[in-house]
C-alpha cells in the first residue's frame, strides 16, 4: 500500500475529470516526486481509481494549482475533514455561493470559500 494518502474511489462522482499523477507533474512542470510530496503534505488530494492515483483536473488551472486550494484543504483537514469529506465538500453545489466551492476557488473567490471552510470547525 502506498504511503500517499488518497480518497476512496466513490468520494467523487464519475463525471469529475481526473488526471493521473504523471499528467499532474507535467502540467505543474514538476518531478513526480514533488507531486507525491504535495499529496503527503496535503497540498493536494488524490483519488485512487482502479489502483491508479489521480487528482481532480479542477485543482489545476493555466498557472498551476488553483489559488487558495492548498490553504482551503489545510483548513478542512484542521477542521477534522478527511480526504473523502474534503473532496465531497469541495465538489458539492452550494446555491449560496453559487456553484461548488472548487468552482468558486477557480473564479477567484477564495476568501469566501476559506471563510466557509473555517466555519465548519465550529
Amino acid at each position: 500500500m502506498s504511503s500517499i494518502p488518497a480518497a476512496s474511489a466513490d468520494a467523487l462522482g464519475a463525471e469529475v475529470e481526473l488526471l493521473p499523477l504523471p499528467d499532474v507533474a507535467e502540467a505543474l512542470d514538476l518531478p513526480i516526486t514533488r507531486v507525491h510530496q504535495a499529496l503527503r503534505d496535503r497540498h493536494l488530494i488524490a483519488v485512487r481509481r482502479k489502483g491508479v492515483l489521480m487528482v481532480p483536473a479542477a485543482f489545476l488551472d493555466e498557472t498551476g494549482v488553483v489559488k487558495h486550494l492548498t490553504s482551503t484543504i489545510t483548513v478542512l483537514h484542521d477542521s477534522g475533514y478527511d480526504s473523502d469529506e474534503s473532496l465531497r465538500w469541495l465538489f458539492t453545489e452550494d446555491e449560496s455561493l453559487p456553484g461548488s466551492p472548487i468552482q468558486a476557488l477557480r473564479d477567484n473567490r477564495g476568501r469566501e470559500v476559506k471563510r466557509r471552510a473555517q466555519a465548519l470547525a465550529f
